[in-house]
Order: C-alpha cells, then structure tokens, then sequence
C-alpha cells in the first residue's frame, strides 16, 4: 500500500505492508534510531515519537495508520527551541537519562507541556506511567519536568 505523511516536516510517500510498524519503518527506511525498538509491545515506552502532536509508542503504530498524520521523531525535534529547554531542564537537575529512554522522556515532555504548561505532580506522573527504565525515580522526573516547565515560561514569556 501506499501511504503518505509528513515526517520531521517532510512530505514522505512509502510502499509499505499495512501491518509493518512504524517502529521499523522509521529505523529501516529512514535511519532514525531515536526511537528504540525496545519490547516491541507498547511496555516500555523506548520507541515514542510525537504522532500528530502526541507522545506515542510508534511499536505499536501499523502503517496503514499513519496516512496523512504529522510524525516527529527525536531526530526532528532536535531542531526546534522546545528540545533545547528540555535537553536544558534535563543537564540542570541531573537526569540525562540513558540512551534507552532519552528520547521517550524528551517527546513526553514535549507533548505534555504542549498541552499543559505547569503541570503538577501528578499530571507528570500519569504522563510519563508509559515509560519503563529504571534510570529515572519518580521524584527527579517530576522535578525535571518543572524545571524545563520554567525554562519554557522564562524562554516564551520572560519569568517563570
């Protein structure tokens, strides 16, 4: 089949199979190894992208589905103002994370604070109950979240 959509602001045409993964289609067609084909069962979170706007787990994503949506994997947030905060909030409270779930952490950042610029605690939570590594405790996460929400307000708006 053939499907269209934009991928990282470009237009992309692809022969595909319905049920290939985005996963594997953004790794093998593409080269964009942000994403981690990690559990390949929607578990641990490793392989989100931003799918119209929205964190989600591309494993779990057929490509029959991804026709005419808005993909941005890290590879193509890396070049917007929004990764620097986040990549900014993430050095200040020392929680860089590791390889695996980087770029999971930093779309779900992204997506949340898309759409809610202070979130509180337990809004962060929820955000991030996707995601599985056990580089990260609860607490760093939600203070790094408020401090890259800050970054963000000082950036945007001059104050925090």
């Amino acid at each position: 089949m053939t499907v269209e959509f934009i991928l990282n602001n470009k237009r992309i045409v692809l022969d595909a199979y319905a049920e290939t993964r985005l996963i594997d289609i953004l790794r093998s067609s593409y080269k964009l190894t942000g994403a981690k084909a990690g559990c390949l069962s929607g578990v641990c979170g490793a392989c989100i992208v931003l799918y119209n706007g929205e964190a989600v787990k591309s494993c779990l994503i057929p490509a029959f589905r991804i026709g005419g949506s808005t993909i941005l994997t890290l590879e193509g947030f890396a070049e917007t103002d929004e990764y620097c905060d986040i990549v900014a909030g993430l050095t200040a409270t020392g929680m860089e994370g590791c390889l695996y779930c980087r770029a999971g952490k930093i779309l779900t950042i992204a997506s949340l604070l898309a759409k809610n610029a202070r979130p509180n605690r337990q809004e962060i939570l929820a955000a991030f109950d996707g995601i599985r590594c056990r580089c990260t405790d609860p607490d760093s996460l939600v203070d790094t979240v408020m401090a890259v929400a800050a970054i963000r307000q000082r950036r945007l708006y001059g104050r925090s």
